[in-house]
C-alpha cells in the first residue's frame, strides 16, 4: 500500500512539476511527507517508465505514456470487485481503501463514455456522458479488465 501511495505521489510530481534531478524529486518527496532512498526512488522510477527527456525547455523527466497506461490498466485489474449500474450511473466496487485510485485510473484511460467519476472508501460512481452511454461504459470497463486477466 505504501509502495502505491508513494507511486502515486512521484507520478502527480512528474506530472506536474519540472523536476530536473533525483535529488530534485527526493527533496519534492520529502516534502509531501514520504521518506525514501535514492535507490528506491531510482526503482521507482523505472517501474513508472519514467524517463529523461530533453525537450525545447531542457531535460526533465516525464512519464512513458504507452507504459503508463499499460501499468494502470494491469493495477485497476487487481483492485475492481464488481460492476453494476442503474438507469443513471455505474458503479464499481473495489478493494477497501481503492476507490480513489482506481477513479483516477479511470480518469487516466479518458473513456469516450465517461464524463467524471466520484470515489469514496470502496465505491467509485461514474456518471457516463449520456445515460444512453451506460451499456457502453460498462463494456469498456470490462474490456479493461479482460486485458487484465490475459497479461
Amino acid at each position: 500500500m505504501e509502495k502505491q501511495r508513494r507511486h502515486l505521489a512521484i507520478k502527480q510530481i512528474i506530472a506536474n512539476r519540472t523536476i530536473n534531478t533525483q535529488s530534485e524529486l527526493a527533496s519534492t518527496m520529502r516534502k509531501e511527507g514520504f521518506k525514501t532512498t535514492q535507490a528506491t526512488l531510482s526503482r521507482d522510477m523505472k517501474e513508472l517508465g519514467i524517463a529523461w527527456v530533453y525537450t525545447p525547455s531542457g531535460a526533465k523527466y516525464m512519464l512513458n505514456p504507452e507504459q503508463e497506461e499499460e501499468r494502470l490498466t494491469t493495477l485497476i485489474g487487481m483492485e475492481v470487485e464488481n460492476i453494476e449500474a442503474n438507469e443513471t450511473v455505474v458503479v464499481v466496487k473495489t478493494l477497501p481503501g481503492r476507490a480513489q485510485g482506481v477513479a483516477e485510473i479511470i480518469d487516466h484511460l479518458r473513456l469516450p463514455s465517461v464524463l467524471g467519476t466520484l470515489a469514496g472508501d470502496n465505491t467509485v460512481f461514474i456518471l457516463p456522458r449520456s445515460i444512453k452511454k451506460i451499456g457502453a461504459t460498462i463494456q469498456a470497463l470490462r474490456d479493461v479488465l479482460a486485458k487484465t486477466k490475459q497479461r
